[in-house]
């Protein structure tokens, strides 16, 4: 039996949490045509509800912020209402739930706009192999930069969809600002040709991700309100030469907040900029004082180590959780982890339950139901 601080209760401000670890957001795509949350899904987020916290998925708060096929969103009454039963799911099993809120930004294509151009903050396209679209896969596009007497309008999506998350009874809400997605792409340099004020410094960049927050957090208390990012990716064509001092900057902005925790993509199991060192939790943790979340590529060795170093609070387990809904009973009785699920089964499209929900538990040998 394992007695490491990985596995040990933690207060993330005034939420008690029963381990230091988190699902972490991953796009499952079973959302369907109509973007809303199903009993699938509330059966997927039940099984994984030994985690200490579950972050769902990606949800866009917009129309205009979809970019994925079949992914959930809640920028309609309906689409909140239909997660009430996930919530209340995962609730039954003792477990805090919070909503990823999302925009795609420019990594998305004009398929799910009725033809017109993804928005972005500058007219940056991506370089990559395609995305896939409800009429398959297509290459990028040049985004549309969005012109700045918009940008309240989408600040105003963010508040509006954590109105729906909190009336849909969830714990709190993650603002996603990491991976490449507009946010992300307000923040770095590479995708932020801006002249305005919403562009040009750090923390012209850093404007739109800020009042994304304080508005956010006039609808949920702010210790209910997270924020992840991504300094050393290179997902999405990103990486910026100034990465450095742009996300200290940030984080040490975000510290004033008081949020409920900083979710940092700090490892590089998943590419790396290679524009200098990488920006370790150590370096986040010099300027952030609230509750730190590490993620990406992380086993139960390296957690521990995070945690018991003080280096991280928190830290979010993805790939291994899709095949190990038992994570954290596996990690507390020494028992193995099943492989990697196959990546054909991670982005169904449709509401298959293959790969995503027949996953099982470990058994003990011998043992008797």
């Amino acid at each position: 039996m394992s007695s490491n601080q990985l596995l040990t209760p933690f207060s993330l401000r005034d939420l008690n949490v029963e381990n230091r670890i988190a699902l972490a957001p991953m796009t499952r795509a079973r959302a369907g045509e109509s973007r809303e949350a199903n009993a699938l899904m509330a059966k997927y987020y039940t099984q994984r509800a030994n985690a200490g916290l579950v972050i769902t998925e990606a949800t866009t708060v917009s129309e205009q912020g979809n970019g994925w096929v079949a992914s959930p969103g809640i920028y309609t009454d309906t689409q909140g209402e239909a997660w009430k039963p996930v919530v209340e799911a995962v609730h039954a099993e003792g477990t805090p739930i919070f909503l990823q809120l999302w925009h795609c930004g420019r990594a998305s294509h004009s398929d799910f706009h009725g033809g017109q151009p993804p928005v972005a903050p500058s007219a940056v396209k991506l370089e990559g192999d395609g995305v896939h679209t409800p009429l398959g896969k297509k290459d990028y596009e040049v985004p549309r930069a969005l012109e700045i007497d918009e940008i309240p309008g989408v600040v105003n999506d963010y508040a509006q969809a954590a109105k729906r998350a909190r009336d849909a009874g969830f714990d709190g809400v993650e603002i996603h600002s990491a991976n490449g997605y507009l946010l992300d792409q307000f923040l770095q340099s590479k995708t932020n040709h801006r002249t305005d004020g919403y562009g040009g410094s750090i923390e012209n960049r850093f404007r739109l991700l800020c009042e994304v927050v304080e508005a956010v957090g006039e609808v949920f208390p702010p210790e209910r309100v997270a924020v992840r990012l991504s300094p050393n990716g290179v997902f999405n064509d990103m990486g910026s030469p100034e990465y450095r001092d742009c996300f200290i900057q940030v984080a040490s902005e975000l510290d004033s907040y008081e949020l409920a925790y900083l979710h940092i993509v700090d490892g590089l199991a998943f590419g790396f900029h290679e524009l200098g060192d990488p920006l370790t939790l150590a370096d986040i943790r010099a300027v952030f004082d609230g509750p730190l979340m590490g993620n990406c590529g992380y086993d139960q060795a390296s957690a521990e180590v995070a945690i018991a170093s003080g280096a991280a609070d928190m830290i979010a387990i993805g790939r291994p959780y899709i095949a190990n809904p038992d994570l954290v009973e596996r990690y507390r009785n020494g028992w193995p982890l099943a492989p990697l699920a196959d990546m054909a089964s991670w982005y169904a499209g449709d509401l298959s339950e293959e790969g995503y929900t027949t996953f099982e538990p470990y058994r003990v040998e011998g043992a008797v139901d």
